[in-house]
């Protein structure tokens, strides 16, 4: 089973003008980011508006993603939502050549606890894929039902979007050591949206991995963040925090869906253009897209990079 390392890229899904997926340009932006050196690529995520997507329209981002990417790092996807559309996304994920699954929420309903283990086993069943619990939203595990979905055979990592570190603390030593001497090479993962401003939070419980948005759009500035905070340069983090990302973030915060919109707005602004947001997900208002332009800038110029644009 594929090891994830390094910075995660999650790209986002291009439309064209009449709203249907633009395959030319997710090319061109999984082009640009492979060509700065991510550990892994999940498609049709978070970030990759999964929500917004039909089964074929997953199936041809897969098939996209597996091409271009070529073997050079994992290739995982999302799926979730209703469990006949899951399993039937696992297994068109599995046909169509990826390495792997990021199981997202089921949607609306917050199920039990063995109910959600339940949803859990049958996608995990559904292919030999392995699987990334996330454990975010409707999907909420305590201690007993994270090692319940950990001793599933392929399910190989969980993915924290909820940001209890209490509870993930604990998680985390249960899960260990509940696959101690099993085999498994099992991993964690920090979820939270802009996920830098806690890498630092995370790691000390023991979660070293993390999903980058910022990837997407700005991947000098991703890597220069994960450099300083693996190898200790803790000038750096705080200046690229204080100027570039606790920025981003309070621009995010100001308008629902801002996670994903602000991402795919910037990622037009470098190149390619990716077009808008579907619905329910909204596009940045202008002055909201001058100050992300202002935001970028600043990110750059503190990595000693001039602002560029293809």
């Amino acid at each position: 089973m594929p090891q994830l390392d390094g910075v995660l890229f999650f790209p986002v899904t291009p439309f064209g003008a009449s709203g249907a997926i633009d395959l030319p340009a997710f090319r061109a932006h999984l082009a640009r980011g492979l060509a700065a050196g991510p550990g892994g690529v999940f498609v049709a995520c978070g970030t990759g508006e999964f929500h917004a997507l039909d089964v074929a329209e997953c199936e041809a981002l897969i098939r996209a993603a597996v091409e271009e990417v070529a073997g050079a790092v994992p290739v995982y996807c999302g799926t979730g939502g209703p469990l006949p559309v899951a399993t039937r996304l696992a297994r068109v994920a599995e046909s169509s050549g990826a390495d792997g699954l990021l199981l997202l929420p089921p949607y609306l309903v917050s199920g039990p606890p063995q109910g959600l283990v339940a949803y859990t086993r049958a996608v995990a069943a559904a292919s030999e894929l392995p699987v990334i619990v996330y454990n975010r939203a409707t999907t909420r595990f305590d201690e007993s039902t994270a090692v319940e979905v950990a001793r599933i055979p392929n399910v190989t990592g969980f993915k924290d979007g909820i940001g209890d570190l209490d509870s993930l603390a604990r998680i985390v030593k249960a899960i260990r050591a509940a696959t101690h001497g099993s085999g498994k090479d099992f991993q964690f993962f920090n979820g939270m949206p802009t996920a830098e401003v806690t890498v630092s939070a995370y790691r000390a419980v023991g979660v070293e991995l993390y999903s980058s948005a910022v990837f997407c759009f700005a991947p000098e500035i991703s890597l220069a963040f994960y450099e300083a905070v693996t190898t200790g340069n803790a000038e750096l983090a705080d200046r690229l925090l204080g100027e570039f990302f606790n920025p981003l973030v309070e621009l995010r915060d100001l308008v629902p869906g801002y996670a994903v919109s602000l991402v795919k707005a910037a990622v037009t602004m470098r190149g390619p253009d990716v077009g808008g947001v579907r619905p329910p997900l909204a596009d940045p208002v202008p002055e909201h897209l001058e100050r992300l332009r202002e935001i970028l800038a600043a990110g750059l110029a503190a990595i000693d990079m001039p602002w560029s644009a293809t």
